[in-house]
């Protein structure tokens, strides 16, 4: 029961990362391909309120699977030292690049090391995902493979998957978060973005069972639920590639994109996790081989169950507290010379 609720735990912080950091991420990766310097201002100063909270999502799944599974932890971290270590150093210069770009406008420098920063992140966190395919070398409860054992044409197509459903999550919210040109070139955008992750998608799944953890799915209900999730999934992304053309303004319009991706991401998530289960790593390590000991998950589920309704209170009020659209209604329309974060907080 234990094991249980901490997989459950893990995964909803997991979730969590994907969904919010998710976003932003991919907003950073549309800044490279907006030329409209107003243009890429007002997208990074979207997401310079929540960057910090959404990551700490990030440290709460660092935390639950370290104290959770152990051995899969210390499996994970050398078998992805390299895409791990880009991830680290790009949401460090993303983290840095915010803050300097908000308190020093315009600073085309830093609002470009932005955009790299989010792309370089996008495409490892995806290479890191691919590398759980891999097959693991254990020797008793020590890894002994390489930190380069792990690479395969895999990985780099699901560091390109990531990074396109990341950029979709990312013209979803500037959409939602804009009007005028910069909307309509989001919504544009953002369609081909939906359209290309879907089709990488389409790509990861046919080519998983050629892997080293193929998909099980030999049991009616284990396949039943992960064709009920991938259709779950097509729907969200079709109702995005609908709504990403509409005309019309609307709170409720604009929202139906980002919308409909989160639920075609977490259902491909939760889909992916049900053709998994109960294994972490192939081809043997699984939830109950790597858990830790009992007393240590019921202490350390208490502090994560504790502060996890404190982050999501801090995301809710962060999304909240800076609602309402960006006067982008003009090309060129720049925000007020202030602080970053009080220009994002201005409703239209």
């Amino acid at each position: 029961m234990t094991t249980t609720l901490w997989s459950a735990t893990v995964l909803g912080c997991l979730l969590m990362y994907v969904v919010l950091d998710g976003y932003d991420l991919g907003v950073g990766v549309a800044t490279l391909f907006e030329r409209d310097p107003a243009h890429r201002r007002h997208m990074l100063e979207s997401v310079a309120v929540g960057w910090d909270g959404n990551e700490t999502w990030l440290i709460l799944l660092g935390v639950a699977l370290w104290a959770g599974f152990p051995l899969a932890f210390g499996t994970l971290l050398p078998h992805a030292y390299l895409p791990m270590t880009v991830v680290l150093f790009s949401l460090i210069v993303r983290g840095v690049s915010v803050e300097m770009a908000s308190q020093a406008p315009p600073a085309p420098r830093w609002t470009t090391a932005f955009g790299v920063a989010s792309l370089l992140a996008s495409f490892a966190q995806g290479f890191a995902l691919g590398t759980l395919t891999s097959a693991v070398h254990l020797r008793g409860d020590v890894y002994t493979g390489s930190a380069f054992g792990a690479f395969s044409w895999f990985c780099v197509l699901s560091g390109l998957t990531v990074t396109a459903a990341y950029t979709a999550l990312g013209y979803a919210y500037t959409k939602h978060k804009s009007s005028g040109l910069l909307r309509e070139t989001a919504a544009r955008r953002g369609a081909v973005a939906t359209v290309v992750g879907g089709v990488l998608l389409v790509l990861v799944l046919v080519t998983f069972d050629t892997t080293a953890a193929p998909l099980n799915l030999d049991s009616p209900g284990r396949a039943f639920a992960f064709a009920g999730l991938l259709v779950f999934a097509a729907g969200g992304a079709a109702t995005s590639l609908v709504t990403f053309r509409w005309k019309r303004q609307s709170r409720a319009a604009d929202a139906l994109p980002l919308g409909g991706l989160v639920i075609a991401t977490v259902s491909v998530f939760l889909a992916l996790g049900v053709a998994r289960y109960p294994v972490l790593l192939p081809p043997g390590l699984t939830l109950d081989s790597a858990a830790g000991p009992h007393s240590t998950m019921v202490f350390i589920l208490v502090g994560i169950g504790l502060n996890m309704p404190l982050v999501l209170a801090y995301n809710v009020f962060a999304h909240r507290a800076f609602a309402g659209k960006f006067p982008t209604g003009l090309p060129g329309d720049e925000p007020p010379a202030a602080h970053g974060p009080l220009v994002t907080g201005a409703r239209s």
